[in-house]
């Protein structure tokens, strides 16, 4: 490792800083002002992939993709079995391919790296044979081997897919990459020959609702919608300028700046994440959620499951064991607007909607 100026930051054995100075740099998560709202859903289906994906929809040039870059970034590098195009874990079976799985069983051993988090961007002109890989059925019948060719659900698997523009892709693809995210798992089926492979990974999707919104039914299955505007305030949007401006001009300066809060901000990432099996949920607050999701006439369990394991996964943040009202009050909006009922005449957000319902179940004073 080549000698820094400074002493370099160590984790899990690794310079951060060495690593940074390898790969092309990203604007630090930490440095990002505003959009809470994007920030939160993101961090909170991390902790918790089963959250099931997050829909952004906002006005173009507000820091999506930039966002969602930041935090595949930010989260620290997981254990990988060398080679493998499905990014296997080394022991977890739920998140492993076949391949990986067949040597474990015989007794054999597999080779094991660290690798970043991947984050795969799915073009908007992409095939349902690029999404989800290819059969080639000439080999297969000629060697009868099981051919196949990874498509990008292989290589996000244990990562994060972002679709931009969601709401303009075809609604089979959107499908698609909706059950694969929600059963963890990708099936590629051709003239007989069926071949399935983990595919676990953070599904976001964003937006901008001038150009169409997604059929309610698809909506449905993200488990969590924000929505992000346009900073109004000057102060704010100078310091947002200056800050890109700053980044720019001299990136390696500005990264180690901001390194303490990315280090900080991973570490409760991974504490969370460790601590979520472990919290609970009283069973008055469970009922008083599903109360609030039928007043407000919400088809389905969805949105009953979602705040639920939302409100885990944000105690598990904050370092508690046990959910409180608040913690439910912070993410209803997220996970329940989205699956309101919309009237054409209605001019009230919908996020208004849900925190009236909320105040009213859980008596909480306005």
């Amino acid at each position: 490792m080549s000698s820094v100026a400074n002493p370099p930051i160590v984790e899990n054995g690794r310079s951060v800083q060495s690593m940074a100075n390898r790969r092309r740099p990203v604007f630090p998560f930490t440095a990002i002002v505003g959009q809470e709202e994007m920030k939160l859903a993101l961090l909170l289906n991390v902790i918790d992939p089963k959250i099931g994906g997050v829909m952004i929809m906002g006005d173009r040039g507000t820091g999506k993709s930039t966002t969602i870059r930041a935090l595949a970034d930010l989260l620290p590098e997981i254990d990988v079995v060398a080679d493998d195009p499905f990014n296997s874990h080394p022991s977890d079976p739920e998140l492993m391919g076949d391949e990986v799985r067949k040597i474990l069983a015989q007794g054999g051993e597999v080779a094991i790296i660290q690798k970043k988090v991947q984050m795969v961007d799915l073009p908007l002109g992409a095939t349902e044979d690029r999404v989800c890989g290819t059969i080639d059925i000439e080999k297969a019948l000629s060697e009868g081997v099981k051919a196949f060719e990874p498509g990008l659900l292989a290589k996000a698997n244990r990562g994060i897919l972002y679709v931009d523009e969601v709401n303009l892709l075809d609604d089979h693809l959107v499908d698609v990459l909706l059950d694969s995210a929600a059963s963890g798992w990708n099936t590629v089926e051709r003239e007989g020959i069926s071949i399935r492979h983990p595919a676990r990974f953070v599904l976001v999707g964003s937006g901008n609702p001038e150009e169409g919104e997604l059929r309610p039914q698809l909506l449905d299955r993200f488990g969590m919608h924000a929505e992000i505007r346009t900073v109004k305030e000057p102060a704010l949007r100078v310091q947002i300028v200056e800050q890109r401006t700053e980044f720019d001009q001299d990136p390696q300066s500005f990264l180690e700046r901001y390194q303490p809060q990315q280090e900080a901000l991973q570490r409760r990432i991974v504490e969370a994440q460790q601590r979520l099996h472990a919290v609970t949920i009283e069973y008055d607050l469970r009922v008083k959620v599903s109360q609030v999701c039928a007043e407000l006439d919400v088809d389905g369990l969805r949105g009953d499951i979602v705040t639920n394991r939302a409100a885990r996964a944000i105690a598990a943040f904050e370092g508690r064991a046990e959910v409180t009202v608040e913690d439910i009050r912070r993410v209803a909006t997220l996970c329940l607007r989205h699956r309101l009922r919309k009237d054409p005449l209605e001019s009230i957000d919908s996020g208004y909607k849900v925190e009236k319902v909320f105040n009213e179940v859980f008596g909480v004073a306005v």
